[in-house]
C-alpha cells in the first residue's frame, strides 16, 4: 500500500506569518495535531504541531535551566528560547527541518521514518507542492482494517489449523513440530511444548491472527530447558 491511498488531502496549512492564535484555533476546530507551514509560493517550509506549544509562557512552562547550564548557554540560545516561549507568529515556534515523502512511498518506509525520527506526521510532497499529510492515525486505521474479524459462522476449521501450522513453520523461535493446533467452530486449542513464556505468548498470537479464529485456549506445557521442570498451562 502507498501513502497516496491513506493520506489526508488536502493538508491544512498556514504561513510563517500566521498568528499562533489563528493556528491553534485551526487545529482545535479541525481536530488535528499539526499543520504544514507554506511560503507565499506554496512550498513547504516547516510544520507546527501541538508539541511546539507545550513550552509557553501562558502555561508557565517556559524552558528553565539549572544555574550551571544557564551559565553555559549562549545569549543567542537564551534569546531563541525566549522567542519560542513568548512568540506570537507561527515562525517563532515551528519546526523548520522537515522530513517529507512522495505520494508513492510505501507504508513500511513511512512507519520506519516516524519511529526513527520520533515524529507523528509527515508532509506528502509531489513536484514541490504539498498534496497531503500522513499521520500515525492514518497508519493505525490501516492496521485496524487489516486485523482479522471474529464473525460467527465464518470459520473453516481445517483452514484455520493449516494456517496456524504454516505460520509456525515460518518462525525461527520454535520448531512447529512442538505445537499442535486443533480448531472446532473457530475455537482453537493449542497443545504441545514451549520452552519459555515468550514462546507461549507468541504461539497464542499466531493463532489469534488467523482469520476465523474466535478464541484460543492455551494448553501448552512449558518445559524449563535447563532443569527440565514442567510448568502446566494456567487454564
Amino acid at each position: 500500500m502507498r501513502v497516496q491511498q491513506i493520506m489526508t488531502s488536502p493538508a491544512l496549512g498556514v504561513t510563517p506569518d500566521t498568528s499562533i492564535a489563528t493556528a491553534l484555533r485551526l487545529m482545535l476546530d479541525n481536530r488535528v495535531s499539526g499543520l504544514v507551514v507554506l511560503d507565499a509560493q506554496g512550498a513547504l517550509v516547516g510544520v507546527v504541531t501541538e508539541g511546539d506549544f507545550l513550552r509557553r509562557s501562558e502555561l508557565g512552562s517556559e524552558k528553565r535551566r539549572s544555574w550551571w547550564r544557564d551559565i553555559l548557554a549562549s545569549p543567542a540560545r537564551k534569546a531563541a528560547d525566549y522567542v519560542h516561549d513568548h512568540g506570537r507568529r507561527v515562525a517563532d515556534v515551528m519546526t523548520g527541518k522537515v522530513i517529507s515523502i512522495a505520494p508513492d512511498t510505501t507504508l513500511e518506509v513511512v512507519a520506519n521514518l516516524m519511529l526513527e525520527h520520533g515524529v507523528k506526521r509527515l508532509p506528502v510532497v509531489d513536484d514541490g507542492r504539498v498534496v497531503g499529510i500522513v499521520s500515525r492515525a492514518n497508519l493505525l486505521k490501516v492496521v485496524a482494517a487489516a486485523l482479522p474479524g471474529t464473525e460467527p459462522g465464518t470459520a473453516d476449521d481445517r483452514a484455520i489449523e493449516t494456517a496456524i501450522a504454516a505460520e509456525l513453520e515460518r518462525q525461527t523461535w520454535i520448531s512447529a513440530r512442538y505445537i499442535t493446533a486443533r480448531a472446532q467452530a473457530g475455537a482453537v486449542v493449542l497443545t504441545g511444548t514451549v520452552f519459555n513464556d515468550e514462546e507461549r505468548k507468541a504461539a497464542r498470537v499466531v493463532a489469534e491472527n488467523v482469520p476465523g479464529v474466535r478464541s484460543v485456549a492455551d494448553q501448552l506445557l512449558w518445559v524449563e530447558p535447563i532443569s527440565g521442570t514442567v510448568i502446566p498451562p494456567a487454564n
